[in-house]
């Protein structure tokens, strides 16, 4: 008998099995989404949010094809200060230290203004996000996407810098990835919208299950290998030709930028939206403003400087700022039970960083 229950149950798909008499009930797993969360007050807000729209007989239910929920990610599930973003630090190794690599000026530039900002303190110069941006595009013109791919996986196994037990690549919030399994649980689709590149972020984001078709960040123009000057419109590409980045850019996915990329790409109007800086606030606008449904929008406040490295000034400034916006807060400090999993510590930084593993055969 009981190998019939055994059978009939299955091992792998059950909680508990009873018998009443004859009868066998089955009773399905449970999964506990939010183990690394304390209870507070933006939880509460997205798991009653969540609870309404899919609520078939709530006046708010969202259908499942219109659950769209956009992530931005530096600073809002992968973290970004040690010291600095990961492009950042990648386009710091890339002009200065990647010996394989003779870098133009204006991109030696860009990038020793990277390290003085992370190792002296000395201010970026203005609209640097664009200055990094062209540079990035030149830094990385002619790779393959494959070779592109290889290359920020290999930077991503480096030890992060500012912390003991973790690399880049492992820097994952680890309570806002709770967050993305709820969602997929309850029928939204996440997308990630960020100001990176966008292969940068695709390479990231490939450990934790995203697809490459749900991220949207900083573009530069491709061509295939052998087309050289002519226009797409006018050369048919081989089939064994690859795809290679050129130093045209195409977007910054910024602010306003963010939303037009949403709207191209994704063709509806999200109803969630999660972000960390103003740089987001306009992809937050967007959501909160869907004429049709029901939105929420979220602003991460790094405010922990135990556990990460943070500004509690800035921290505090836009935690109002945000509040005063109608975004709901989440605080690192306060809400997370833990940051960046067991066995991470925050530690001092060091400079110079080592980078020779990634140059030795």
């Amino acid at each position: 008998m009981i190998a019939a229950i055994l059978a009939i149950c299955g091992a792998s798909v059950f909680t508990s099995c009873s018998k009443d008499d004859d009868n066998v009930s089955i009773v399905p797993p449970t999964t506990e989404y939010f183990t690394l969360w304390n209870q507070c007050e933006a939880l509460t807000a997205l798991q009653d949010y969540v609870k309404d729209v899919t609520d078939p007989a709530s006046k708010n239910f969202i259908k499942e094809e219109d659950r769209i929920a956009t992530f931005d990610m530096d600073g809002t599930f992968v973290g970004e200060l040690y010291p600095t973003y990961f492009e950042y630090n990648l386009l710091e190794y890339r002009a200065l230290d990647d010996a394989s690599y003779e870098a133009p000026k204006d991109v030696m530039e860009a990038a020793q203004a990277i390290r003085d900002f992370v190792r002296n303190g000395k201010k970026l110069p203005d609209q640097f996000d664009m200055v990094h941006a062209y540079a990035a595009a030149k830094a990385y013109s002619g790779m393959t996407l494959a070779e592109f791919d290889a290359y920020v996986k290999a930077y991503a196994q480096q030890p992060a810098n500012g912390f003991s037990g973790m690399t880049y690549g492992q820097s994952f919030y680890k309570p806002m990835l709770e967050v993305f399994d709820y969602l997929k649980a309850n029928g939204f689709t996440c997308y990630v919208v960020s100001g990176s590149d966008r292969f940068i972020c695709r390479a990231l984001v490939e450990s934790i299950g995203i697809p490459s078709n749900r991220v949207i960040g900083m573009d530069v123009k491709l061509r295939s290998r052998s087309q050289g000057t002519e226009a797409g419109v006018n050369y048919t590409m081989g089939q064994k030709e690859d795809l290679v980045r050129t130093d045209e850019l195409i977007i910054k996915n910024l602010k306003t930028n963010k939303v037009l990329q949403i709207s191209q790409e994704i063709g509806k109007v999200p109803v969630l939206s999660f972000g960390n800086s103003s740089g987001d606030c306009s992809m937050h606008n967007y959501a909160l403003g869907n004429p049709q449904y029901k939105t929420a929008a979220f602003m991460l406040v790094a405010d922990d400087d135990i556990r990460d490295h943070a500004d509690l000034a800035e921290g505090a400034k836009r935690e109002a700022k945000w509040r005063e916006a109608g975004y709901h807060i989440i605080s690192m400090k306060n809400d997370f039970k833990t940051i960046y999993g067991d066995g991470v510590v925050k530690t001092a930084f060091t400079f110079p960083v080592d980078t020779s593993a990634l140059t030795e055969n």
